[in-house]
This record gives C-alpha cells, structure tokens and sequence, in this order.
C-alpha cells in the first residue's frame, strides 16, 4: 500500500507567507502612536529562525527574501538590507543545522541570540556607514531583547500547534533524502 508523502513543504510555504502578511498587516494598521511604548517583537524573524533549525526546506532562501523585501518596502527602510542580513543569518543557521540537531534547547537559543545580535548590529553598523538615519538606541535595543524572549515562544507554537519539529538523527523525506 502506499504511504503518504509526509513532507510536503509548500504548505508551509504558504503558512508562512500568511503569517507574514497578517503581520505585515498588523504592523501598519494605524493602532496609536509608536512612540507610546515598547516595540513589539519581531516574531517573522523568529519564526523564519526556528524553521531554519527545525526544517530547513520549509524556509527556502527564495520566500525569506521576497517577504523581508516586502516588509523593507512596507515599512519604509532601506530596500533589501535587512532582507540580505536577515537571509545571512538565516544561511548562517542552515549551515549548522545538522550540529544543531542533538543541542539542548538552551544552547540553541544562546546560539540564535548571538545570531539575532550579531543580525543586529550588522544593521546599525551599515546603516551608520552609509549616514543613514536609523531608529534610536534605546527602542532598537528593546526590540531585540523582546524578540529574543519571543523566540520560545514561537518555538513552543511552532514544536506543538504547527508540529515543526526538528528531524531525527537519520530521518529521511519522501524521496529518500536525508533531513
């Protein structure tokens, strides 16, 4: 009898992409002043992070460009930085997926904070290279800290409502190849 393909990545292609645009959506939605008050987490960053160490075939390299491109464009920054530097750290992780593999949640996240950091401070370095106006210190900094706080969570919903879950040791896709 034949088995069920049990990868099939284009549906979290398009999950993905839903997210993104809802919170695309969310983020420009004239909601009150930004200045009001702490700036919430970058949870696509998270997410887009999470999957790369979970399941790397679910974020294509592709769809994380053409989102944080969007997102540049959408929010006014300069066009494609932080898609390139997101896609870096991205890249970055994929390579080390398979050592990430058997690490205990803690290291990862110690990993994907430096990551994130480093994403961080890529940023501010070019943007103040090139004299471009960039966002305060202190609300670019809360930012990150509140997205490296998300980051379990999106893990949490990710590991048990979407069921993205790192491959075993010597877990193979539909095709036969390796995870």
């Amino acid at each position: 009898m034949a088995e069920p393909v049990q990868s099939r990545p284009w549906r979290f292609w398009a999950l993905f992409a839903a997210f993104a645009v809802a919170s695309l959506f969310l983020r420009l939605l004239p909601l009150g002043s930004a200045e009001a008050g702490l700036p919430g987490p970058d949870l696509l960053l998270c997410l887009v992070l999470a999957w790369v160490l979970r399941r790397p075939d679910y974020m294509p390299a592709l769809l994380i460009v053409a989102v944080f491109l969007l997102e540049d464009l959408l929010t006014l920054r300069p066009p494609g930085l932080w898609a390139l530097i997101v896609l870096l750290g991205a890249e970055f992780l994929r390579g080390r997926q398979p050592l990430m593999r058997e690490l205990p949640f803690p290291l990862e996240w110690t990993v994907v904070a430096t990551v994130m950091g480093a994403m961080w401070l890529a940023e501010r370095l070019v943007l103040g290279l090139l004299v471009v106006p960039m966002p305060a210190l202190g609300p670019s900094l809360a930012q990150l800290v509140l997205t490296l706080l998300a980051y379990p969570l999106v893990v949490l919903v990710s590991h048990y409502a979407l069921r993205v879950r790192k491959p075993a040791t010597g877990e193979v896709d539909a095709l036969g190849r390796p995870l």
